[in-house]
């Protein structure tokens, strides 16, 4: 399994509007694309100040299916033109790790 993890940033009064457009559009829109081997994507947020934090972590089933979705050039990021009107500022590149197993005490 891949985690692929990003970072967003807005202003408090962006980040509903942002979080709307992730939850309304853009997660449907990476569902519809139908990628083999994509398992979902989780959507975490925080308050940092005068920001509003973003991270995004999608699970693909293997480095060939992240490169379905992303392209060769796979660390690239994701971000629609309408998402970059509401950003903050945002990461250039996604990180990819090999998730191994989860331990439950």
């Amino acid at each position: 399994m891949i985690s692929r993890i990003w970072h967003g940033w807005t202003t408090p009064e962006n980040a509903d509007t942002y979080e709307n457009l992730l939850k309304t559009e853009i997660f449907p829109g990476i569902a519809s694309k139908n990628v083999s081997g994509y398992r979902g994507i989780q959507l975490l947020r925080r308050p940092t100040g005068d920001e509003v934090e973003f991270i995004t972590i999608m699970q693909f089933d293997s480095l060939e299916a992240v490169k379905e979705f992303a392209g060769e050039d796979y660390e690239q990021s994701y971000v629609p033109d309408k998402a970059k009107k509401v950003l903050s500022r945002h990461d250039g590149r996604s990180q990819h790790y090999e998730a191994k197993e989860i331990i439950t005490y």
